[in-house]
């Protein structure tokens, strides 16, 4: 069984030291860490250079090319750099538990090989200095953990960092572009044609700091949001029709009959008429995994209040 961990940093040397070494720590050591550099100018290069000195199972994939692409782009670069029958994502920033990779792997030898799979698990927030602020991003930031296409196609519980695909799954992304975060849309993919799979157990230390790309919604974050409500109302629509852009991918894959019509449906709902949006959204039972999101989602779908289509 081949496990290929992949890793993208940028200017990530505060942390990068100690989430490398947890990887090291893993109970499961027969991995190979990929690692591409999305162009720092700090010592991350450099780090990165005295692992792969000390440990031959790391390897730093652009040493000599200095080149931002985003993050989206270098996980993908990362994923077909070479192929395994495992694939883990990792962020530079974090501190991953010992279980993270047996657990994960043991899991997947229920489900079959040629079919996609993810599997990913909750995460326990922490701040810069591993002190900890939530036991449970899942429990205390979406409530519940997701498994199906449908609760995948409004919201996304799945953190990258946590995540674990099959090479069946990793076959399927093609795409890059117009993707809301790759871990939502490798999530799409997998309950689509496949596998979503939860295990409720934290598997990492998600740090939380300054110069967080993406992270846990902070009562600080809400509280901004709520203080400037007609940006709230510009970002709600931009996360919606996101999500529908990134959605109809999915229309491109060989999807079920009943899955394509849920897919569509989603895709196509602002373009409906008044009663045809709440007849949709009580066919298809479209929701956020929280009471008020789901209130504020329908309540902006079925009266399209500040709704431009640009």
């Amino acid at each position: 069984m081949k496990v290929n961990i992949l890793m993208a940093t940028y200017n990530g040397e505060r942390f990068l030291a100690e989430q490398i070494e947890s990887i090291r720590q893993q109970t499961f050591d027969n991995w190979q860490l990929l690692i591409r550099d999305d162009g720092s100018s700090d010592a991350t290069r450099q780090i990165i250079q005295d692992f792969v000195a000390q440990d031959n199972r790391i390897r730093f994939v652009n040493p000599d090319t200095i080149e931002n692409i985003g993050v989206i782009n270098s996980f993908h670069t990362l994923l077909k750099q070479e192929q395994a029958d495992f694939y883990f994502f990792s962020d530079q920033d974090d501190v991953w538990l010992p279980e993270k990779l047996s657990l994960c792997l043991e899991t997947a030898q229920a489900y079959e090989p040629d079919r996609p799979l993810l599997v990913y698990t909750d995460l326990s927030v922490v701040d810069d200095g591993l002190n900890l602020i939530t036991q449970s991003m899942i429990k205390s930031q979406s409530h519940h953990a997701n498994t199906s296409l449908r609760q995948e196609l409004t919201e996304n519980t799945v953190t990258g960092g946590t995540m674990m695909i099959n090479h069946a799954l990793a076959e399927k992304w093609s795409q890059t572009d117009g993707l809301l975060m790759h871990d939502w849309y490798l999530a799409l993919l997998a309950s689509g044609l496949g596998q979503l799979v939860y295990l409720d157990v934290p598997t990492e230390l998600y740090r939380q700091h300054d110069a967080n790309v993406l992270g846990a919604r902070t009562w600080s974050k809400r509280m901004k949001n709520w203080l400037r409500p007609h940006q709230l109302v510009e970002k709600y629509w931009w996360l919606i029709k996101a999500s529908q852009k990134q959605a109809n991918y999915l229309l491109q894959e060989r999807l079920s009959s009943a899955d394509r019509d849920l897919v569509s449906a989603y895709v196509t709902l602002l373009d409906q008429p008044f009663l045809e949006r709440i007849k949709i959204l009580h066919k298809y039972k479209l929701a956020k995994n929280r009471w008020f999101h789901t209130l504020v989602f329908r309540s902006l779908i079925i009266s399209k209040f500040g709704y431009r289509r640009n």
